[in-house]
């Protein structure tokens, strides 16, 4: 089984290939190949924080200000 990146290591990632973007030291093709990486990783992290947001939603105050988890269900 495959395990899954963490935000961390893809957000690591997605620095660096910002940083060899900006170097200009990058041919045009290498550059799109860079860019096309980078939208993949800012789309992980992106869809990682979200689904984080729905968890930490999840968690609400009861009708006696008690705050009580429920079940995420993922889509």
């Amino acid at each position: 089984m495959a395990k899954k990146k963490t935000f961390e290591a893809a957000l690591k990632e997605l620095e660096d290939i910002v940083k060899k973007m900006e170097s200009g030291d990058l041919t045009l093709e290498n550059a799109v190949k860079k860019y096309e990486s980078g939208m993949k990783q800012s789309k992980y992290c992106l869809d990682l924080l979200d689904k984080t947001e729905k968890k930490i939603s999840m968690l609400t105050k009861d009708s006696l200000g008690n705050i009580k988890e429920e079940p995420f269900e993922e889509q």
